[in-house]
């Protein structure tokens, strides 16, 4: 099975008249860090224009609810905060949901303890976290380092602050096995339109914490189900059979869409390009073909076109 491409005769065929809510990923898809991908504005905005519920989903930990609410503003896209849904948001959602009562070790940015905090989640100081310049690690370890004994979860999400003490924190806390260990997500890298740098993404640091402490995390972001159920908890009347995911990665976007039931359609504007599409059509791994998306585009604008935006 290989993905089509997207074209008028599907839009013929009542392509947009099919599906009611679309779910859409954020960075690679809409935007590349502050900058809009072209036509992903006037396609989103549209797609509303004619009815349709648009979710934004993004395994993106940096920001909060309402930060992401701030930066669509920013940069002209129709949203509101019921239909934002980072993965911070999934952490507060989850540990709310387990009536969780301890406090929270956070391995990550300001987006997740922003999410805690309104939840009334209690959690350490989050930042650098570096040795001081000079001092013996070893030392350090046997001497100075202080566990908070009521910490009874580690969150790891994207830390531009990741540092050798934080590791150690990490897996220190992780070393009592009553201590939940919980990752945003597994995300191996950023999308970047900048073609010779690769920029490290969550799952780099949840690997390494995975690595050390030989524990398996709690995974809240795509593909995992809890993201979609965080979702269908919000908005009830989401059917499956009329929902599309557009993404720009196979093993998170466009496997959650897959896996609930949902058409995908992958945009070519960010990880995923069609030589890994046609791996995973080829491939007899049944997980491999379940990132097989229904339609792919080169990008957004391709969509509006279809759709007469442009």
């Amino acid at each position: 099975m290989m993905a089509r491409r997207l074209d008028a005769s599907d839009v013929d065929r009542g392509f947009l008249d099919s599906f009611d809510f679309v779910l859409t990923d954020c960075d690679g898809v809409l935007w590349n860090g502050n900058e809009v991908i072209p036509g992903a504005k006037e396609t989103i905005n549209a797609l509303q224009d004619m009815g349709k519920t648009v979710i934004f989903v993004t395994n993106n930990s940096t920001k909060a609810r309402n930060e992401y609410n701030q930066k669509c503003e920013m940069l002209g896209f129709k949203a509101s905060m019921d239909k934002i849904f980072p993965t911070s948001y999934c952490v507060a959602v989850y540990l709310k949901s387990i009536e969780f009562r301890k406090k929270v070790y956070v391995f990550g940015s300001t987006g997740i303890t922003g999410e805690l905090e309104k939840a009334g989640i209690q959690f350490l100081p989050i930042g650098p976290d570096i040795l001081p310049e000079g001092e013996n690690w070893h030392e350090w370890v046997t001497k100075d380092l202080k566990l908070d004994p009521e910490v009874g979860a580690v969150v790891v999400g994207f830390d531009q602050h990741v540092s050798y003490p934080k590791l150690v924190k990490a897996a220190s806390y992780l070393k009592n096995p009553d201590c939940l260990f919980i990752a945003t997500n597994t995300d191996e890298k950023f999308p970047t339109e900048i073609k010779h740098l690769l920029i490290p993404g969550t799952g780099t640091f949840v690997r390494a914490v995975e690595t050390v402490s030989g524990r398996a995390p709690i995974i809240l972001g795509k593909p995992a189900k809890f993201m979609y159920d965080c979702i269908k908890y919000q908005f009830p009347d989401l059917d499956p059979a009329k929902a599309i995911m557009i993404g720009d990665r196979l093993n998170t976007d466009i496997l959650l869409g897959k896996s609930a039931g949902l058409r995908t359609l992958l945009v070519l504007t960010g990880i995923s390009d069609l030589k890994e599409v046609e791996r995973c059509s080829k491939s007899e791994c049944e997980n491999d073909q379940n990132m097989v998306p229904d339609y792919y585009l080169p990008s957004l604008a391709d969509l509006g076109q279809l759709m007469g935006v442009f």
